[in-house]
């Protein structure tokens, strides 16, 4: 049996972001009703014109500060009548704000049936560790790090840091607490998410940190040998994880897991050689994209490696190729004249 099927209200915290918005299209499309939290009224406006055409399954909710205990509580009391599930997703995942959102959904959600958490890779792997790593390993080395150096620490070991301990703040919530509740927990862990933009941006200066390092890859300078030749991580299609999300709604046995998304590794080269390999180029305003160290990826070692079999096995998720997300960046950009 089916978490939920389309007719049923979906939450969707933090609405405007890169991921969120295209979890919101995807759930519209599927036939769904949504409810999208924002942090002002004027983010959401753009939401209500780009959604426009769905206007009767389409709401923004304000919420000011989701780290604020009972921020969610009012907007979950609204919807006890509804058949919701409730998917939340967050960029940068405090523990206070993870607790302070479970904390809503013990007290008022009672028709909730699942919460979809997007968490990170960043709190799967460890840097330095050569393995294939899977749903078991936790970032500790990201965490202990912080603590030892504590402002010192490098800010990507931050961001690590922070990912590990708002997921696992997550989990401690819900397995001291799901005796008593009604609903069941399912996190999603995504790598470097690549590919189209559809929230509001006015320029690549406005790009998230994963898709603007893609843009300054594949439309920059940066000869940089190491860089393109060694460096890199694994990815996965921003329409993939709007899509891991629907499905880990909908399969009953994505309740309780922990489950990894990702398409594969990368070093930074194959996205060079991939986006000068398109023809028609689908950016035709740079006819001189960096040529870098061509075919370099074949032969490089794998930056990092998932198990996704988990993924496969409850999911059935399928990922876009680098082909495919490499065309539609670019072609989404050159749509933005950049």
């Amino acid at each position: 049996m089916p978490t939920v099927t389309p007719g049923d209200k979906i939450l969707v915290s933090g609405a405007n972001g890169y991921i969120a918005i295209w979890v919101v299209r995807r759930f519209l499309e599927k036939g769904y009703a949504v409810r999208g939290t924002v942090r002002s009224a004027d983010k959401g406006k753009y939401l209500e014109e780009y959604f426009k055409s769905y206007s009767d399954k389409f709401e923004i909710v304000v919420v000011q500060d989701i780290t604020k205990e009972g921020a969610f509580d009012e907007m979950l009391l609204h919807t006890q009548r509804l058949r919701s599930t409730w998917m939340l997703q967050l960029y940068k995942p405090a523990v206070n704000g993870t607790v302070s959102i479970l904390k809503s959904a013990q007290k008022n959600g009672s028709n909730v049936k699942r919460v979809v958490m997007t968490s990170s890779a960043a709190s799967v792997l460890e840097i330095g560790v050569d393995k294939i790593f899977t749903e078991a390993n936790w970032n500790e080395l990201a965490v202990r790090e912080v603590k030892e150096q504590g402002d010192a620490a490098h800010g990507m070991t931050k961001y690590r840091a922070s990912k590990t301990l708002a997921e696992k703040a997550a989990w401690e919530f819900y397995n001291t607490n799901k005796a008593n509740l009604k609903w069941d927990l399912s996190i999603l862990n995504p790598p470097f998410v690549f590919g189209p933009a559809i929230h509001e941006l006015e320029s690549p200066d406005a790009l998230n940190t994963s898709l603007r390092q893609w843009y300054d890859a594949v439309l920059g300078n940066n000869q940089n040998e190491t860089f393109l030749k060694v460096q890199g991580s694994a990815y996965i299609d921003v329409r993939d994880v709007a899509e891991a999300h629907t499905l880990a709604l909908e399969k009953e046995a994505a309740g309780g897991e922990r489950i990894i998304i990702s398409a594969g590794s990368y070093v930074w080269q194959d996205w060079l050689d991939v986006a000068r390999s398109l023809s028609p180029s689908p950016i035709p305003s740079h006819p001189d994209l960096p040529v870098g160290f061509p075919g370099a990826g074949a032969t490089a070692k794998p930056p990092v490696r998932y198990d996704t079999s988990k993924a496969q096995r409850i999911l059935g998720l399928k990922y876009r190729t680098k082909v495919e997300v490499t065309r539609d960046t670019l072609a989404d950009f050159e749509r933005r004249g950049w």
